[in-house]
């Protein structure tokens, strides 16, 4: 949304960073900085420095950093358009679109009163139609009272082709909104239709509770058995996850989110009191929903049913690597069952000793890649140690390598350093083919091991403080680490448009950038030792600089035969004086 720069900034100078960050976690103030619990990783220490004047947040332990909004977005699930607008409402602050973006708002608020009308319409529906009978029979059948259907918010599609469809239309609903919102389709006839005929209905919600699309259940007829809501602006299943709504608050609370199958299966947890399950919307479980997840728990666990099928559908679902580093895990339903049918026959205790004896997902993978291969045969116990070298290999810690080789090398007989070896070679193979076995993740962080990057990050410090000095100074042709003269770039101009004397807004100037000059500035504006002299680490810069040239200079007269070129060579050793009479000079003046 093209929201006006100054409301962005008014919603920023109106929100209290500190005061954002201990609604959702434990805080401690210590003068102008505050220490947190961080609330994106587990820890029991503090370990978030929060910055009220600077608004800006760096975590020491899983490197998350950034401004307000930042904040809200990881916290919160959301994009920054999300995030502040959120802040704006809390500041009491009337955001301003331009003409185009607020014709896109009102598009997307209209398909989403129009789904919420669906929802309701359903609902009603299902509750007073007679021809939902055989809904009402179905739902009471898995054990759904009227409670249940009031808090999930399920529903009834009639059979009849245009029941919606007339309804959304004496609502005032355009045709065009219909379709967008994936309620209704163009029959051959050119007849709005609705999309959903004779289904009983379960509505999901994105993380904002707001309902964004359906999952229907066929109960008779032909068709699919399940069908979802088509992609729509609103409604993309590889960034949702049913229930989350309901269960995001007990995830963050427990530490724990639990993945079922399917819609049944998250309400018969939740009516069973374990309101942490979430299911995907008729799609696989894959990247997208493990970051949608890390905003609230470090530990997710897959828990499907014990038979081929769910089984295979956990190890399809993850060839990949994992790309957050969470703790994944994997339950095996007992008895071949489904949770939900689980919890109707009154097993839900076996159901979360299930989760509760969940083991690391590589370790199910290496579970059932060895139990596919006849290890009393030398060819099998040799294809299974390779296929386990591959899984092994993709794990970011070589503590945890070798922990699972060891367990490779008792389950087949064969030795560690044989193991080890082939755990090895996936790893170099990967590494030579751009794609590296094991990743955490994150950005590697940037060091400052040389006195020039150091002292380099201390005229940025500076810069970001609105020294006089270093203001007034134009060093772009001193810096000599790449990343730290792009951030000089990229951090000047919008210093020197600053007034003199103003302190900046740090979250507004390097903003909530993922790139490395982005992370690196948050980090070294976060820093609580004194900013360092101006005089000195200028002057510290130019000796930097001018051993630059006296080596050049150095290399150059090497390069000039004296007896062939008396006057050239002349030349260029008067230069070099120069420069190291300059170079004492700085000495001298430091």
């Amino acid at each position: 949304m093209g929201y006006a720069r100054d409301d962005i900034e008014r919603v920023r100078a109106a929100t209290d960073l500190v005061e954002l960050v201990g609604e959702v976690t434990k805080i401690r103030r210590t003068g102008r900085s505050s220490m947190a619990v961080c609330p994106f990783h587990g820890e029991k220490t503090a370990s978030m420095s929060v910055d009220g004047v600077k608004g800006l947040y760096n975590c020491f332990g899983c490197s998350e950093s950034g401004d307000v909004f930042k904040f809200v977005q990881a916290s919160q699930s959301l994009n920054f358009t999300e995030a502040l607008e959120l802040l704006a409402r809390r500041a009491g602050i009337t955001l301003k679109l331009d003409p185009k973006d607020k014709q896109r708002r009102s598009e997307r608020e209209a398909i989403l009163e129009a789904i919420a009308s669906a929802v309701t319409f359903y609902h009603d529906r299902l509750k007073q139609g007679p021809d939902a009978g055989s809904a009402r029979s179905y739902l009471r059948g898995r054990g759904y009272d009227l409670d249940v259907v009031e808090e999930f918010g399920l529903g009834f599609s009639p059979a009849s082709p245009s029941a919606l469809v007339s309804h959304l239309s004496k609502l005032g609903v355009k045709e065009s909104v219909v379709v967008a919102a994936s309620l209704g389709m163009k029959s051959r006839q050119g007849r709005l239709i609705d999309r959903f005929r004779g289904r009983v209905m379960f509505p999901i919600f994105d993380v904002r509770g707001d309902a964004v699309g359906f999952g229907a259940r066929l109960l008779d007829g032909d068709g699919p058995k399940y069908l979802n809501s088509s992609e729509s602006p609103v409604y993309q299943k590889s960034r949702l996850l049913y229930g989350l709504n309901w269960a995001k608050g007990e995830i963050v609370r427990s530490g724990e989110a639990v993945i079922v199958e399917g819609y049944t299966d998250v309400i018969a947890m939740h009516a069973a009191d374990r309101p942490v399950a979430v299911a995907t919307c008729g799609t696989a479980f894959g990247e997208r929903h493990l970051e949608l997840l890390r905003r609230f728990t470090e530990r997710v666990v897959l828990a499907f049913d014990a038979d081929e099928a769910g089984t295979g559908a956990a190890l399809r679902g993850f060839e990949l690597d994992n790309p957050v580093n969470l703790d994944l895990r994997m339950a095996l339903m007992p008895g071949g069952g489904d949770p939900a049918d689980l919890v109707q026959e009154g097993r839900i205790d076996e159901v979360q000793l299930a989760i509760d004896k969940s083991i690391p997902l590589i370790q199910f993978r290496l579970d059932r890649e060895l139990a596919d291969h006849n290890l009393a045969e030398p060819e099998a116990r040799g294809r299974a140690i390779r296929r386990s070298a591959e899984i092994i290999a993709r794990h970011p810690d070589q503590v945890v390598r070798h922990e699972y080789a060891v367990l490779v090398s008792r389950r087949t007989g064969v030795d560690l350093s044989v193991v080890t070896d082939a755990v090895r070679a996936v790893g170099r193979s990967s590494k030579s083919a751009g794609t590296p076995a094991a990743t955490n993740g994150k950005a590697a962080s940037f060091e400052l091991t040389t006195g020039r990057s150091k002292a380099e990050a201390g005229v940025l410090r500076l810069l970001m403080a609105n020294d006089p000095l270093v203001r007034a100074t134009d060093v772009t042709n001193l810096f000599g680490t790449d990343l730290l003269a792009e951030a000089y770039a990229y951090l000047r101009p919008r210093i020197e448009a600053l007034d003199e004397r103003s302190k900046p807004d740090l979250g507004s100037v390097i903003g909530d950038g993922e790139d490395e000059r982005s992370q690196f500035l948050r980090s070294i504006a976060m820093e609580r030792r004194p900013l360092p002299d101006a005089a000195d680490l200028l002057n510290r810069l130019r000796l930097f600089d001018l051993d630059d040239r006296l080596t050049a200079a150095r290399a150059s007269l090497d390069r000039i035969d004296p007896d062939g070129q008396p006057e050239v060579y002349s030349q260029q050793f008067k230069a070099l004086l120069a420069l190291e009479q300059e170079k004492q000079r700085l000495r001298d003046q430091g």
